[in-house]
């Protein structure tokens, strides 16, 4: 995965709380395992990654993640047994080494997912674990303007990776099973996040979905390209305060025999 660095650590953790619901839901689908090595792929600031160490009693714990400012950040979560590196997680892969496989919101930022799942289940043990949660979201008038914009502003805009890259539920289910899953979990939940205004969606975006755009418009057309969608976005919802942002998530988890 080769991406400019677009990620901003402390406009991603604005909504900190909303955003780990869904990856405490994905953790609790894991089976407990007695002092299990885990890898977390997108692992963020690592913030969410050493708690997930305590959470699971794991004996070594790995972050992965392609953001240079992200892992930055991780070093403040390091330790003994928790450790972080720069790495592309499609490419991702280590033989036989983990107990579990983790991947919270991360794995949509990649292509050919039926691929990148069979490097991952690979890199796992006998009775090994697969716990991945993406974003299915791409019908939300949010992310459809900004694949609109792009293509109106940009001679070559950055595709929407939720709508090119993630499979359906069901593709999911049969991927598992081909992969050897025996057994599994597979569901498409719908999170509701009460923001203060519409205008909040704006800024839950700049740290997640919009960042692919900022290389495009580069550091002056950047804050431009936000206003003009701030503005459509308001036009296309409307100015509510609160707003119901609902957002779609498909949570798999799998464990081989």
């Amino acid at each position: 995965m080769t991406r400019t660095d677009g990620w901003d650590p402390a406009q991603y953790n604005r909504f900190a709380a909303e955003r780990e619901q869904p990856f405490w839901d994905l953790a609790h689908l894991l089976t407990p395992v007695e002092a299990p090595t885990v890898v977390d792929l997108g692992c963020g600031d690592g913030r969410l990654t050493a708690l997930l160490h305590g959470e699971l009693g794991a004996s070594q714990t790995l972050g992965v993640d392609s953001s240079p400012a992200m892992i930055a950040d991780s070093t403040a979560y390091s330790g003994d047994r928790v450790r972080f590196q720069l790495g592309d997680i499609g490419v991702w892969e280590s033989p036989g080494d983990y107990d579990i496989v983790h991947a919270n919101a991360s794995l949509q930022w990649v292509p050919n997912h039926q691929l990148v799942l069979r490097r991952w289940t690979a890199s796992l043990r006998p009775g090994g674990q697969l716990a991945v949660q993406v974003p299915s979201n791409a019908d939300h008038p949010a992310h459809r303007l900004a694949v609109e914009m792009g293509s109106e502003l940009l001679t070559d805009s950055p595709p929407d990776p939720v709508a090119q890259n993630v499979l359906a539920p069901e593709e999911y289910a049969a991927l598992l099973d081909e992969l050897g899953f025996t057994e599994q979990h597979v569901r498409l939940q719908v999170y509701l996040h009460r923001l203060p205004s519409t205008a909040d969606v704006v800024e839950w975006v700049k740290g997640t979905s919009l960042t692919r755009f900022k290389e495009a418009f580069g550091d002056e057309g950047w804050p431009a390209f936000v206003d003009l969608y701030r503005s459509r976005l308001l036009a296309l919802l409307g100015d509510r305060s609160p707003y119901l942002y609902t957002f779609k998530r498909i949570l798999l988890w799998g464990r081989l025999s």
